[in-house]
Parts: structure tokens; C-alpha cells; sequence
């Protein structure tokens, strides 16, 4: 029979099921279940447990019902948690209370459902009381029982509890859930039953049995909750894993003045500082910490109460990140003084707290640098790069007294939007009015968490920065403040107010997760400066010595021995500039273009175009050929040492000249008028745009086959590059030029146009009797050109893949129309899993990739490949990139620093295996003849004496 049911004790048998890997127990048992094994088996104090498995929830999904054998296994269990604790669930005299929660492999904090308390009745809550002597206490954990039961397990709203208890608490005159006693307590358990009765038309079960295997049932269900459902869709989580069921001895911190609960980090999840961070209340349950109903305590005072409780458990937190070589966030609890741990876990964390982390742990030696690099991630890396406030516009905004509250500061950011009260809301009118939002709330739950994802920021006026809003806002770099306990949110009204300041819906504030004040209005953003980010730039260095390592590949791979470089797309030295700055060891693409579309450039552009001879052109061309050389002199300077591939003229000439529409308008709009002055040169001037007009400008006159047609072009750029990289070299710049030849689909236009360009390339060199290295390559862009690789490599000394252009003809799709009208269909329905314009098509587009390297390392077994589109950035096409061989990738350069943490991630994952040999028979024979001979000498010498 299956085994449905690990104990606490279980921890052999649940990885002898596993097949002794701990990732695959943490599959079976969930990341809370394993957590509880290893505490359990480490000595850490944990209440007796047992773990129903995720194949459970699985086979519950499948079924529609309990699999056979399960609910026989977990009362098995259920004895056996007696026996441990010697308690009896139901027994009125010394009842047993369980927990049940849930735990999936993948932490989703707060996205499924618990329930606490479950045991309780009517009979089991007077034995309580008089085994504890404490009403209060029973009657609190009573009433939780049934509010949480008929919210989790029947559906009930959390409303229809709340106000008749806002009501009672209104009538009695108290503000806090303290101040009610234990009389009040037992009214409220009462009250709670009424409601069940009310919305469910039954009663709450008295069976303590029914309790928990409905609550079992309600855990298994709430996998595929909404909330559930949306989290896994924004973190990438798979839909078929399943969650466990732990089901645990309950431990009380609601006992009174000498209990405690509490929920810590190891080291603080939003700076990443090696301090523990953490808060606790008095007399209370877990729930009331991390629904951040309550304000909470900060861990450092429980020493002044409970030191001894404190110093344990520091001790043991210290323990538990010390084995999982990582920050640990742990619940614990407190029960008349004895520390009780509940989890332990890997701690979700801003971007700022996982660089920091990952990179002191490995000077610490916690971990090692390989594995730093491994733990932050590529999103994390982007969103250290998000704008903040700028200092001075902060300022003024504190003097004109647009400063209105401040917060914890949950979740590090600047965010900047309209507010929201409510997560439908917020989340509607981020997608559909496509408007920034905030999502304001008293405090959030799981249910809110798909407003949250939407939003730019998130507020809220209860909590701490270990509550629901905080530890989500995190996890996703949402920007985050919580606890501004000095707005007032009106839910009904749709408005907060601090004092006389009322902010409606729909109003604009500025939310700063860093410092945690909130101001109204916006105020202006900046980009943060790479290079004050000590730790990221440390984490990068060590990326960039992953892929610079020989034999980085497996034997199986083609191309380079080592992983890729990452390159920047730059047209103008700023740009290069930047990109050195982020990292960049070369550019890999440079937009020639661009730099005639300059206002004083582009008249003389269009007077190149509208020459009618090749004379005409030339005369044109002279004249900006100054200018180009200017460019090339400042890419080359800024990138000194580093090759400076330049992509030669690509788009049509129509792109250079006035709108054909507008034009004509203004032609008729003059005939109108009678105006004939300059009438007759804008007539012409229509005539030429119109004579220029192609069916389809993507695949018409531009690139190399505009080269062909008017070879004037680019025999002015070839001459501005060279003389360019000439004067520095005479200045003592290090230049390494590439020409890059866009478009090509046949071996004989490069035949044609290259032979043209490397004699102009020689002419320069000659006159300025100086010599430096450079390359002629071409853009690989075309189908044609990727299938017949072999033959374009004759000419081509390196290959550039425009994946943008190369996707486009590959599918057939135009990308502007198909993004406006059927990609969204598509990735909807499941035809297209990605947008094939933000990440590579490997079986497609991939593969056409992959047989150019192949073949045109087959004539020139040098050859350079990189790849400069926009999937130059996407850590996904970067690792294919990695994987057929290229040697670098080439991108913006605000992803330089993205793609630099890919390609060493690329790199790691694809590292060989490298086998260890076996002991030769012989050789083995050989150390045991040898052990031998020295025993007997040995011996000798032990007689001798």
C-alpha cells in the first residue's frame, strides 16, 4: 500500500521513498514537512508531528476524494503523536490540539490555508480549563478554532466574523483583542457557531475527528485556490506539485504573560544585514504576527523578558543557518516559558538582501563563490537597477509638507502611482486603464495577492515587516510600507486621511520601500548608479571569472572552451561609455543609421538620396563623412581594447525622407490656397517619396542589398571607420573594428560588396601608413543565410545574429502587427508558450542558429559568433546562446550587468561532469603489498628491540 503518512520520526524512510536525494524528500514532504524531519532529527525542539505527502493532495485532485488507506494512515499517526505527547485528541481530561497547515516544496507564504486549534469543543474546552486554570486562554483558542474552521474550511467570508466581534468590542468600549476576557472569549465562541449555523444551515462540528479530516481536506483544496493559482503563475511554481499536509502538535503562545509567538530572519530580509530581525507578541498565536493585525515587538526585547527562551533560541537559529548554508526564516513559539520551534525555512528577501547575502556568505565561507553566483537571480539584478527618488526632489517635497506619514520600510524601491483600495481594483486598472498603482490596505491577505503583483507599490497602516504584505512585496521587488499607523483608511469611503490631508482613490502618492515614508503627489525618479553597489559589482566579478574559465562546456558542445562574453548595443560614445561601466568587454552592435537621423545630418542625408547620380551621391556623402568619423572616433576611444563591431546601413531609404501622407497634404493644402512658391520642389519631392514606396520595406531595397544598388553608402562608412580607427591608433588607443554586412542571404553579395570595402580598408591603412587588426562579417539575419553558413563563411570572418529579423522571417509574422493583434491569442491558447520576440525559439529559430555555428565552423573553424537582437538580454536566450557556442551575447546596456549573471548561470548549469576515475585493480593490489612490507619491517624492528 502506498504510503500516504511520514511521522516525525520518519526522516530515514522518507528519504529511503525519495532515493536519498533531500530535494526529492522536500518534493514528497513539502519545504515545511522536510524542515520539520531535519529540526526533528538535529534535536531542535518541535512539537510531534506527521506530514500527509504531496502525492496525497495529488491523487485527492485526481480523485475527487480521500486514496485508499490515507485517513486510516493519519489516525495511525494520530496515536502516535499521543503516545509522544501523552495527551488524547478529544479526551476531555488532557485533550490534544493539532495544527494543520499546509507546505509545498516551494514556499508560498500565505497563499494556502491553515488551521489552528483543531481538537476543541465544547467538552474538550471545559477539561482545558480545568486542567490549565486558564478560561481566557481556552475561549481565545476556541474561538479561533471555529472563526478559522468556517472561513478556511466552509467558505465563510472573514467579514461575517469580524463585525459581530468589532460590534462586541465597539459595545464593551475595548480598542485591543487583549482587553477581552475570558466571559468575552466564550461569548464570542458562541457568536462564531451562530454564523456557521446561519450561512451553512449546520453546526459546528462537535467531532474532533470530522474536524481534521475536513481541515485536511481544505489544505488539499486550497492548492488550487485563486490566490494559490496566481502566485504560482508570477513565481514560474508548477501547477502539478502538490502540497503536503503537516499536521502538528499545537504549542500556545496564548497561555498568558509567560508565552510568546513569533516568527525571525536569520539575517534581515530587506538589507540583508548579518542581524536577526524579527518581532513577537506577547500572549498571542502565530496568525496574529503574520496577518499583521496586532503591532508587533522587535526580537531584542524578548530578551528582557524571557532571556532564557531568547538565548536558546538565538542559538538555535544561528544552528539552522549554519546546516542550510542559508538566511532562515523560523516560527516559534513560547508556552509558560518553554521555546517551541515551528519552521524553519529558507527566508524569502528583497534583491538588495539576496545580493548582499550571497555575497557575504561567501566570504564567510558559508558558501562558495560558484554558489553565490547561483542564488541571486537575473529579475534580482534587474530590480536593483529600478529607479529611486531623486534626494533633492524628496526634500523639496518634505518642505512644501507633501510628507504625510512614515511606515516600516518593507520592501526597498520607489513607487509612484494612483491608489487602489482593494486588490480587484488595483489589479483592473493596472491592466486595463493601464495606469501605475498602489494598492492601499489596513492589512493584506492571501487573497490580495494578485493586486499586489499588479501594482507598483503597496501600503498598508497595520503590519509589521514580518506580515503578509511585506513578505510578498519582497519576494517579488514590489516596493513596500507597512505599519503607517497614522493614516486612516476609510474602505467605504474610498480615502485615506493623516490629520486634515485626504487622499481619494484614483489620487496620485509616492511610496518609498527604503525609508518607509509615504508622500502625496509624485516625485520625480532616478536610476541608481551601478557602481555604488559594492556587493553586485563583487557578484559580477565573480560572474564574469565563471565564464572566462577554460573547459567551461561539455565535450559535446562546439565553439569556444569557455563562457560568453557580454557585449552592448551602442550607437553613440555615451552609450559606450555606459556600457563600459556596466561591464561590457566589447559592442557588439553599433546602429550606423542612427547617427544620420541628427538634425544637422539628415538634410544632407535626404539630398544623398534625392541625387540622381552616383556623383551626386558622392558629393553628398563627402560631406558627412566628417561626422561618421567623429562617431567611430568617440566608440573606439570609449571602448578602448574592446572590439567595436559597426553595422554598415540597414533600413530603406523611405525611412530617412518625409511621410509620404504629409506630404501630400501639404501639397494640396497648397494648390488650395494658390500658394505656388516652393510648391513645385514639394512636388517633386512627393514624387521621389512615392517613387520610393515598397509593398514590403522589411524585405525590399535595404541592407546589403541597398550596398549593391548604391555601394556609395557604405564605401563613405568603411572610409570613416578606418580612418577613424587610424587617428587612434596613432593616439595610442587600442581599436579592434568589425564591419558588419546586414542582411545577407547569398555567399555572392558578400562575392560582390566585401572585396569593394577591404580595399578601402587597405587604402586608408596606407595612407595614414599605420596597421591594427580588424574583421569583415556579416549579420546573419535571413533563413537562407543560416542554411547555407558554410558557403557565407568563405567571406565572413564573423557572424552576428539578428534575432529579431531572423524570427520574423522565420515565422512569417510581421513582430508590430503581431503583437498588436494575435501573440497574445496565441501565448493564451497555448500555440505559442513565449513571445518568440522576447525569448529564442530553440526549436525553431534555435535551430537555425545552431546549424550556422555548426557549418560555418566547418569552413572557418575561427569563427566569431554572437548574437546582437534584443534576446541578447533574455536570461533564457542567453543560456541557448551558451549552449550552441556562442562567444558572446550582445545587448542594451542597461541589461549588461542581467546578462552577465545569465551567462555565468549558463555556464555553471552546463559545466561537464567530470567522472572520477576508478582505482586500477593493479594499482590497488600494489598499496595493499605495500601496507604489507611495511607491517613486516615494522615487526623487525619491534623484535629487534
Amino acid at each position: 500500500m502506498t504510503k500516504w503518512v511520514y511521522l516525525f520520526n520518519e526522516v530515514k524512510e522518507a528519504e529511503k521513498v525519495a532515493g536519498g536525494s533531500w530535494d526529492a524528500v522536500k518534493a514528497l514532504v513539502g519545504g515545511k514537512g522536510s524542515g520539520l524531519l531535519d529540526m526533528t532529527r538535529a534535536g531542535v525542539p518541535v512539537p510531534p508531528f506527521f506530514t500527509v505527502t504531496t502525492e496525497a493532495c495529488n491523487a485527492y485532485q485526481k480523485l475527487g476524494k480521500f486514496p485508499a488507506g490515507l485517513w486510516d494512515q493519519e489516525l495511525k499517526a494520530l496515536k502516535a503523536v499521543e503516545k509522544q505527547t501523552g495527551k488524547k485528541f478529544g479526551d476531555p481530561k488532557n485533550p490534544l490540539l493539532v495544527s494543520c497547515r499546509s507546505g509545498a516544496k516551494f514556499s508560498m507564504p500565505g497563499m494556502m490555508d491553515t488551521v489552528l486549534n483543531l481538537g476543541l469543543t465544547d467538552v474538550t474546552a471545559a477539561g482545558m480549563v480545568k486542567l490549565t486554570g486558564n478560561a481566557r486562554f481556552v475561549y481565545d483558542s476556541y474561538r479561533r478554532l471555529v472563526e478559522m474552521f468556517g472561513s478556511v474550511v466552509l467558505g465563510i467570508p472573514d467579514e461575517s466574523f469580524e463585525q459581530p466581534l468589532h460590534e462586541y468590542k465597539h459595545e464593551k468600549g475595548y480598542k485591543l483583542d487583549t482587553e477581552m476576557t475570558a466571559e468575552d472569549w466564550a461569548q464570542m465562541v458562541e457568536a462564531f457557531k451562530a454564523v456557521i449555523r446561519k450561512e451553512k444551515g449546520f453546526d459546528f462540528p462537535q467531532d474532533p475527528y470530522k474536524q481534521l479530516e475536513l481541515a485536511t481536506e481544505a489544505v488539499f483544496k486550497s492548492w488550487n485556490g485563486k490566490r494559490a493559482i496566481d502566485y504560482r503563475n508570477a513565481t514560474g511554481i508548477s501547477h502539478t506539485l502538490g502540497t503536503a499536509v503537516n499536521i502538528q502538535t499545537m504549542a500556545f503562545g496564548n497561555m498568558g504573560d509567560d508565552s510568546a509567538t513569533g516568527v525571525a530572519f536569520s539575517r534581515n530580509p530587506s538589507t540583508g544585514d548579518k542581524k536577526m530581525m524579527g518581532e513577537f507578541l506577547f500572549n498571542a498565536q502565530g496568525e496574529d504576527v503574520v496577518a499583521g493585525i496586532r503591532n508587533t515587538n522587535q526580537i531584542e526585547t524578548l530578551k528582557d523578558r524571557m532571556p532564557k527562551a531568547y538565548d536558546e533560541f538565538m542559538k538555535i537559529a544561528a544552528r539552522l543557518e549554519k546546516h542550510y548554508k542559508d538566511m532562515q526564516d523560523v516560527e516559534f513559539t513560547i508556552e509558560r516559558g518553554k521555546l517551541w520551534m515551528l519552521q524553519t525555512r529558507n527566508g524569502k528577501r528583497t534583491a538588495q538582501a539576496t545580493v548582499k547575502m550571497a555575497v557575504d556568505m561567501a566570504l564567510e565561507g558559508l558558501i562558495t563563490k560558484d554558489e553565490a553566483v547561483e542564488r541571486v537571480t537575473p529579475e534580482n539584478v534587474d530590480t536593483l537597477l529600478h529607479p529611486q527618488f531623486d534626494n533633492e526632489a524628496k526634500k523639496d517635497a518634505e518642505k512644501s509638507g507633501k510628507l504625510i506619514a512614515k511606515g516600516v520600510n518593507a520592501s526597498p524601491g520607489a513607487a509612484v502611482g494612483q491608489i487602489y483600495f482593494d486588490a480587484d481594483m488595483a489589479e483592473k486598472m493596472a491592466k486595463e486603464g493601464k495606469q501605475d498603482t498602489i494598492m492601499v490596505r489596513p492589512f493584506t491577505k492571501p487573497d490580495d495577492v494578485h493586486g499586489m503583483i499588479a501594482s507598483k507599490g503597496v501600503l498598508t497602516s497595520e503590519g509589521g515587516a514580518t506580515s503578509h504584505a511585506a513578505v510578498v512585496a519582497r519576494q517579488f521587488g514590489i516596493p513596500c510600507v507597512v505599519g503607517a499607523s497614522a493614516i486612516k483608511i476609510d474602505l467605504e469611503k474610498r480615502l485615506m486621511n493623516v490629520g486634515e490631508i485626504v487622499v481619494k482613490e484614483g489620487e496620485w502618492i509616492s511610496v518609498d520601500g527604503t525609508t518607509g515614508l509615504i508622500y502625496v503627489g509624485k516625485i520625480p525618479v532616478t536610476i541608481p548608479s551601478i557602481e555604488e553597489q559594492v556587493e553586485l559589482m563583487t557578484l559580477l566579478k565573480w560572474a564574469d571569472e565563471i565564464c572566462a574559465r577554460k573547459n567551461i562546456r561539455s565535450a559535446t558542445d562546439s565553439g569556444p572552451t569557455r563562457g560568453l562574453q557580454v557585449w552592448a548595443n551602442a550607437d553613440y560614445p555615451k552609450d559606450a561609455q555606459r556600457a563600459r561601466s556596466y561591464g561590457a568587454v566589447g559592442i557588439g552592435l553599433c546602429r550606423t543609421e542612427h547617427m544620420f537621423f541628427e538634425p544637422e545630418r539628415l538634410p544632407i542625408v535626404q539630398e544623398m538620396i534625392l541625387a540622381d547620380s552616383s556623383e551626386g551621391r558622392t558629393s553628398a556623402l563627402n560631406r558627412l563623412l566628417p561626422s561618421q568619423r567623429k562617431d567611430f572616433d568617440g566608440l573606439f576611444e570609449a571602448m578602448d581594447g574592446y572590439p567595436v563591431i559597426i553595422r554598415l546601413i540597414d533600413p530603406p531609404l523611405h525611412e530617412f525622407m518625409p511621410d509620404e501622407e504629409k506630404l501630400l497634404e501639404e501639397v494640396v493644402t497648397m494648390r488650395v490656397k494658390g500658394e505656388t512658391a516652393g510648391l513645385k520642389a514639394k512636388e517633386d519631392l512627393l514624387e521621389s517619396v512615392k517613387g520610393m514606396h515598397e509593398s514590403n520595406p522589411m524585405m525590399g531595397l535595404r541592407g546589403v542589398r541597398l550596398s549593391i544598388v548604391m555601394p556609395e553608402i557604405v564605401e563613405m562608412q568603411v572610409r570613416a571607420i578606418f580612418e577613424a580607427a587610424a587617428d587612434c591608433t596613432l593616439r595610442g588607443i587600442v581599436v579592434k573594428p568589425e564591419v558588419m554586412i546586414p542582411l545577407t542571404g547569398t555567399v555572392k553579395e558578400l562575392d560582390w560588396i566585401q572585396p569593394r570595402l577591404e580595399r578601402i580598408a587597405a587604402a586608408v591603412m596606407g595612407e595614414k601608413k599605420i596597421k591594427f587588426e580588424y574583421k569583415f562579417g556579416s549579420m546573419i539575419e535571413i533563413p537562407r543565410a543560416a542554411i547555407t553558413a558554410a558557403d557565407v563563411a568563405r567571406n565572413a570572418e564573423f557572424f552576428s545574429f539578428g534575432t529579431n529579423d531572423l524570427t520574423q522571417m522565420t515565422y512569417g509574422y510581421s513582430r508590430d502587427d503581431a503583437e498588436r493583434n494575435f501573440l497574445i491569442t496565441y501565448q493564451e491558447q497555448g500555440i505559442l508558450l513565449k513571445n518568440p520576440f522576447q525569448t529564442i525559439d530553440r526549436h525553431g529559430v534555435g535551430t537555425l542558429m545552431q546549424w550556422a555555428i555548426s557549418e560555418g565552423r566547418k569552413t572557418r573553424p575561427d569563427l566569431e559568433v554572437g548574437i546582437c537582437g534584443e534576446h541578447g538580454g533574455d536570461p533564457d536566450s542567453i543560456e541557448w546562446c551558451h549552449m550552441i557556442g556562442n562567444n558572446y551575447v550582445s545587448c542594451s546596456p542597461f541589461r549588461v550587468p542581467i546578462a552577465r549573471l545569465a551567462a555565468a548561470h549558463a555556464a555553471l548549469k552546463h559545466r561537464p561532469v567530470v567522472a572520477k576515475k576508478p582505482v586500477a585493480k593493479k594499482a590497488a593490489v600494489k598499496k595493499v603489498a605495500a601496507k604489507k612490507v611495511v607491517k613486516k619491517a615494522v615487526k623487525k624492528v619491534a623484535k629487534k628491540k
